[in-house]
């Protein structure tokens, strides 16, 4: 049953990750899959230590939207075959700036989603 959980999962992140990628940037840089990957790795940081590791939900539904719907919103892929794209036409600054700044960015906001997650919610944090 797991299977057909992680499938919905990343029928739906899919669609997000497609929606996303349809915003209009003018530039030659790929930021929206940049922000694509940003954004997955803050929420499944904060995911991780807000609900798995708390085990708020059923594993089942966890692995769902970790592993389907996160999973499917990010994709190393796209990142590699855009760095391939600017490296064809040239844009080395660039595609080495994708790169670097992805992953750099990407441990950042998994860090802070991670944090974000641990803390102790109560009515004098809000």
């Amino acid at each position: 049953m797991s299977y057909f959980y992680v499938g919905i999962g990343g029928v739906i992140g899919s669609i997000l990750r497609y929606l996303v990628g349809q915003l209009p940037f003018p530039y030659e840089f790929p930021l929206q899959t940049m922000v694509i990957n940003i954004i997955g790795s803050f929420v499944l940081g904060w995911f991780t230590s807000a609900i798995i590791k708390k085990q708020r939900i059923k594993s089942a539904y966890a692995t769902a939207i970790g592993t389907g719907m996160i999973g499917s919103f990010t994709t190393l892929s796209t990142l590699s075959m855009d760095t391939v794209q600017l490296l064809a036409a040239g844009n080395y600054l660039l595609a080495s700036g994708y790169v670097v700044g992805s992953a750099v960015f990407g441990f950042i906001f998994a860090l802070m989603g991670l944090k974000l997650g641990e803390r102790k919610w109560s009515r004098s944090n809000a």
